[in-house]
This record gives structure tokens, sequence and C-alpha cells, in this order.
């Protein structure tokens, strides 16, 4: 691998470590707030310091097919996996979400073949195969394999996040890393702004100070700076071959959860984080033919 391929991986090795408490944080969020309205309010919040960053930096607007893929990002990362994993957070423990959210590199993986033209080799799928089937055969050891409605909106979430990340790192070899998701979340805010306030209007009761620093959490770290590593390191490193980092995103918010909310972690854990870790690192090693190259910003 290149030296800016290792940066790549690097950028969205930071990206999946703040990702990993979004889960944990919705969980808590969602105890006092209603999914939709943390879903689509996370994202009107973050709209503000984005619109900042842009208008001090003079950007320019995208292009009309830049703004067409905007859409894909904002449907995928801004509504869709918020949205639908805030709904899963109602009745699944945040370990358990992290069980069904590792089903996403392979997803991205497969969305970045068919957007952005890349070629990943044979052995390039069956590690992707492997890890995805070690995050599977983890769920099921741990007895989370039972399906129920949480597990319906997290696969959901799972098929339509995947879409916002690939797209959403194709637009980032043309644009920049964090003009996509600051030009995503500017472009979308208009059409949020009146559902959020009618949910607002709806709210009934207090909202702990616990739960607004959640709320905070996933608004500015989650929706806004983690996608400034993200998508650059998807840029850099290939979307395909960076979004295998994303299979360790299941035990770092497993870790996270221990550590900020009590959980137990079973050694039987550690094995299929070692197991996972083989598969990225062998992933690293493998042939991802790319498209031709475009003029990056970052």
């Amino acid at each position: 691998m290149s030296s800016r391929e290792n940066t790549g991986m690097a950028l969205g090795l930071i990206g999946v470590i703040i990702f990993s408490l979004t889960l944990p944080m919705t969980r808590i969020v969602v105890q006092e707030i209603h999914p939709l309205l943390n879903g689509l309010g996370r994202a009107l919040l973050a709209a503000i310091p984005a619109a900042a960053l842009l208008l001090w930096q003079r950007e320019k607007w995208p292009t009309w097919a830049q703004i067409k893929g905007l859409s894909l990002v904002a449907l995928g990362v801004i509504v869709g996996f918020p949205v639908l994993s805030a709904w899963a957070m109602k009745t699944l423990p945040a370990s358990h979400g992290a069980l069904v959210n590792g089903l996403q590199p392979l997803c991205v993986a497969i969305y970045a073949a068919w957007l952005s033209h890349e070629r990943p080799s044979k052995a390039f799928w069956a590690c992707a195969a492997l890890g995805s089937a070690l995050v599977l055969g983890y769920a099921l050891i741990s007895g989370a394999g039972n399906i129920q409605a949480g597990d319906l909106w997290m696969l959901a979430a799972v098929a339509i996040g995947g879409l916002g990340y690939a797209e959403g790192g194709r637009l980032a070899k043309q644009m920049g890393g964090w003009q996509v998701i600051c030009w995503a979340l500017v472009l979308s805010s208009p059409l949020l702004l009146g559902p959020v306030i009618y949910l607002a209007m709806q709210h009934q009761g207090p909202i702990s100070t616990g739960t607004w620093w959640a709320f905070g959490y996933v608004s500015i770290f989650s929706q806004f700076i983690g996608f400034f590593a993200w998508y650059a390191g998807l840029a850099m490193g290939g979307i395909s071959r960076v979004s295998q980092v994303q299979l360790l995103q299941i035990f770092f918010t497993i870790v996270f959860s221990a550590l900020f909310f009590g959980e137990h972690i079973e050694p039987i854990t550690w094995v299929f984080a070692a197991g996972v870790i083989a598969t990225v690192m062998l992933g690293r090693k493998t042939t991802v033919i790319a498209p031709k190259p475009i003029t990056t910003r970052v």
C-alpha cells in the first residue's frame, strides 16, 4: 500500500472511533426523545456549524451533478441511518446494534463497486465476506442472532447508510471530505426544519442533562466532525478498502459500552475481535483497482 492509502486507512480509523459511540449515545437519547426527532434534529443542529464553515471558507456551490450525489448522501447518512438506527435503539442494546452494523462494510464495498467503479480482487471479497461472517458468527454465539423488530430496523439502517458512505466517498474525491458532509447537511436542512419543529412541539416532559450531552455528541461528532476524517479517508485510501476498517467498530462500540455504561465484555468477544482485525489486515494487502483519478480537495 502507498503512503496515501495508509493515510486514508488512518483517517478512516479515526472516523470509526468517533462513530463507535453513536449507538450507545443514541440509546441514551431515545429513552427520552422520539427517535424521529433525534434522527432529524441532530442533522439540523449539525447544519449550523456546517453552514458557518462553508461561509468562512467561501466555498463555491456544488454543481448540479454533485447536488444529485449529495442527495444520496443525505438520504443515507443524514436521514436514513440516523432515523432507522434510532428506532432500533428503542428496543436493542447498543452492543446488539453494533453486531448488525458490522455488516455495513460489505454493503459499502458493494456500493463502491457500483457507484465508483472500483474493482476489488477476489481475495478482497473473500476477506470482506470472512469479516462479515465473523460478525454474524459472533452475533449467533452471543445470543444476538434472534431476529427482532430492532434487528430489521438496523438492517435497513445498514443498507441505506452504506449508500451514503459510498457516494460520499466518491464525491470526496471531487469536493473534499469535509465539504461533502457540510453541503449535504446545509442542502437538506430546509426539508428538516418543519418536521423537527413539529416533533419538538409534540414532545412532553423534561429532558435530563445526560440526554442533552448525548444528543450533542451525536449531532456534533457523529453527524459532523466524524465525517471529516471518514470521507477524507475513503477518498484517499479507496472506498472499498477503507470501509473494511469499519468492521472494528463493533468492538470499539462494545468496549465503550463497557467503559461508560458498565456492560460486561465476554472473553469470546476478544477472540472474535482478533479474527476481525486479522481480516482487516489481510484486506489491506489485497488488490483494489481504482477508477481513473480525480483531483482531490482536502
